[in-house]
Order: structure tokens, then C-alpha cells, then sequence
């Protein structure tokens, strides 16, 4: 099972577009991606700038709208994320509550859709996207 962890930093929705983490703290999560990577269960993983450097589209009457960041009605914004695959629901848990996260920040776990989890219309109609499929 394939599971997103996301981590969400407090105070990121206002960060300024140069904000940069502590080489302190990168050297202290690395080792708990070194962690992930040596137990066999990490796939993925990035961290993201601000939101104050993104922008928002959204779909409102059908067209496209651009929004630059900061977002002003957002108060918990995604910092980064792990994809990881483990036997379930909670050795995903176990493998957040072990990030040296902040004081202040969240990890939000969440099961990515495998493609055996739709029924077989829904598979047919993406049928051609291997990266998808178990």
C-alpha cells in the first residue's frame, strides 16, 4: 500500500518566497529519510518553496483563473511530502509519528489510489497509464 505523507509547517502560508530551511534541520530530517530509505520504504520525496513563489488555478464558470501566491484565505499549506509503501494504514502512522517535525506542523497521512481499488469500468477508461497499475 502506497501512502502520501504531507507535511505542513506552521507559519508556511506566510513565508516569504526566499525563506530556506536551517541546515540544522535539514540535516536532522535527513536522517530520518535516510530512516525511510533504509527500511525499504520510500519511493518519493520533495520539499516545496512557499506559496508565496506558486499560484493557484482555479475553474470557476468552467474557466481558468490565476491566482499568485501568497493566498490570503489559506491558513496550512503543503511543505513537502513522502511517498512511501508499507503494509498498511497504521505503519504509515508509525512512520509519521516518528518525523522530527516542528513544534507547530502537521503531517497529514493519506492512502494513494492504487489502480485495483477502482472497478473495472473506471480501469478500462485509464487503461494505457501503467505507472497507475499495482
Amino acid at each position: 500500500m502506497r501512502f502520501m505523507m504531507l507535511m505542513i509547517p506552521g507559519g508556511y502560508a506566510t513565508a516569504a518566497p526566499d525563506v530556506r530551511p536551517e541546515a540544522e534541520a535539514v540535516a536532522t530530517m535527513m536522517k530520518y529519510n535516510e530512516e525511510l530509505k533504509r527500511a525499504g520504504v520510500l519511493l518519493a520525496l520533495d520539499g516545496l518553496h512557499p506559496p508565496s513563489s506558486g499560484a493557484r488555478v482555479s475553474f470557476k464558470g468552467g474557466k481558468p483563473a490565476v491566482t499568485d501566491g501568497p493566498f490570503a484565505e489559506v491558513k496550512e499549506v503543503l511543505g513537502g511530502y513522502w511517498v512511501i509503501d508499507v503494509r498498511s494504514r497504521e505503519e504509515a502512522i508509525e512512520w509519521a509519528r516518528r518525523c522530527p517535525a516542528g513544534e507547530n506542523d502537521v503531517i497529514e497521512v493519506r492512502r494513494v489510489f492504487e489502480m485495483n481499488d477502482f472497478p473495472e469500468d473506471v480501469q478500462k477508461v485509464a487503461d494505457g497509464f501503467d505507472e497507475l497499475k499495482d
